[in-house]
C-alpha cells in the first residue's frame, strides 16, 4: 500500500507541476525553413498558390513540417509543448517521434544543445507533454524542430507561470542566404529517430545557418513549381539532390530546365549536385546495382555539360563521399541518426 501511495503521489505531483505551465501559441514566434508561408495551412513548406497546380501527393508532403523550427527564448524552469498532427501517421521503420514529434534545443556555451523531445501520443492527434523540468530559472536561446513526416497543425510552448516567453535574442541561426536543399525522403528526414537528427537540422545547428528542406518522399521528381518556389529565396547555397526519386530518362528530360529555373533567377549562387548513394542493398541485387550506377553517370553527365557551356559556381558530391554501409541504414536505403551524422 505504501508503494501504491508514493506513487500516486509523484504522479499527483508531476500532474501539479505540469498544470501550472502556461501555454502560449507558438505562431507569435519566428518559423524558420519555409520558403514562402501558406495561409491555409500552418507550419507548410509550400505555398497555398500551388494547391492545384502540383499533384496531390506532392502538394500533401508540403504540409509535413520537416526542416521548419521555432526560435524563442526563456527562463522558464520547466518546458512542454502542447500540438495538434495533422494526420495519425506511422510507419513501421520510423519512430513516431521522429514522424510526429517535436525536438528541443538550447543554445549553450556556443554549441546547440540538444534538450529532449516531445513524444507525441499513440494513435491520438493531440499530446500535451513536459519535455524538462528543474531547470536553473535562466535566460535561453531555444529552438524547437517540428515533425518529419507529418504536418504540426496547432502549436503552443507552455512555461512557468511567472517565466518570459519572448522574441529570440539572438540572430542564431543566422536568416541571411539560408540554404536550399531538394530532394527525397532521405531529405525529408527518413528514418531519423527524433526531428533533430534529420540532417538538414544537423547542419542548420553546425553552422548556425538558417536551411530550407525541400524534401518530398518519393516525390523528388524535379516538379518545375518546386524549382520556381525554391527561385523566390535569396540563398547562399542551392543543392539538388534527387537522383534516388527519379529514373534515368526522367531525369535527363527534366533536370535542364529545373537547374535553369533557378540558375537564371541567382546567377552567381552555388549549386551543389548530390550523386545518389551506392545503397546496401546494390551488393546484392544487381539490377539495382546497375541502376544507381546509371542514375550517377547521367548526373556526371550533365555536371560536365554544364561546365563545357562555361557554367561557374557548380559544385559536385560524388557516391564515394557519402558514407553508407548496412549499419547506417534501417532498410538499406533510409538513415538511422548514425547513418544522417555521418552523411
Amino acid at each position: 500500500m505504501k508503494k501504491i501511495a508514493l506513487t500516486l503521489s509523484l504522479l499527483l505531483s508531476a500532474f501539479v507541476a505540469d498544470a501550472q505551465l502556461v501555454y502560449h501559441s507558438a505562431k507569435e514566434f519566428p518559423l524558420l525553413g519555409t520558403a514562402v508561408p501558406n495561409d491555409k495551412v500552418a507550419y507548410s513548406r509550400l505555398p497555398d498558390s500551388l494547391e492545384n497546380k502540383v499533384r496531390k501527393e506532392l502538394y500533401d508532403l508540403g504540409k509535413n513540417s520537416a526542416g521548419l523550427s521555432i526560435r524563442f527564448s526563456s527562463n522558464t524552469t520547466s518546458i512542454g509543448f502542447k500540438w495538434k498532427s495533422r494526420n495519425k501517421f506511422n510507419m513501421n521503420h520510423m519512430t513516431p517521434t521522429g514522424i510526429r514529434g517535436l525536438d528541443l534545443y538550447a543554445y549553450d556555451n556556443g554549441d546547440w544543445r540538444f534538450v529532449g523531445s516531445a513524444r507525441p501520443l499513440q494513435n491520438e492527434k493531440n499530446t500535451t507533454t513536459v519535455v524538462m523540468r528543474n531547470m536553473l530559472p535562466e535566460d535561453r536561446e531555444y529552438m524547437l524542430f517540428l515533425s518529419l513526416y507529418d504536418g504540426v497543425d496547432s502549436l503552443y510552448i507552455g512555461v512557468d507561470s511567472l517565466a518570459k516567453l519572448e522574441l529570440p535574442k539572438m540572430d542564431i541561426p543566422s536568416r541571411h542566404k539560408p540554404i536550399v536543399m531538394y530532394g527525397t525522403s532521405l531529405l525529408q528526414g527518413g528514418c531519423a529517430n527524433r526531428p533533430g537528427m534529420c540532417h538538414t537540422n544537423i547542419l542548420q545547428r553546425m553552422l548556425n545557418r538558417e536551411i530550407y528542406n525541400f524534401g518530398f518522399s518519393g516525390n523528388g521528381k524535379l516538379d518545375l513549381e518546386v524549382a520556381k518556389v525554391m527561385a523566390t529565396v535569396d540563398a547562399g547555397l542551392f543543392v539538388i539532390d534527387c537522383l534516388p526519386n527519379n529514373k534515368t530518362p526522367e531525369f535527363k528530360e527534366k533536370v535542364d530546365v529545373f537547374f535553369r529555373t533557378i540558375r537564371d533567377a541567382h546567377p552567381e549562387v552555388p549549386i551543389l549536385f548530390v550523386e545518389s548513394p551506392i545503397f546496401p542493398g546494390a551488393y546484392w541485387d544487381q539490377e539495382e546495382k546497375v541502376t544507381l550506377k546509371e542514375k550517377n553517370d547521367a548526373l556526371k553527365e550533365y555536371f560536365a555539360k554544364l561546365q563545357q557551356q562555361g557554367e561557374k559556381n557548380i559544385y559536385y558530391f560524388s557516391a564515394d563521399k557519402i558514407i553508407m554501409n548496412p549499419e547506417v541504414t534501417v532498410d538499406n536505403y533510409h538513415y538511422t541518426d548514425l547513418g544522417f551524422w555521418q552523411f
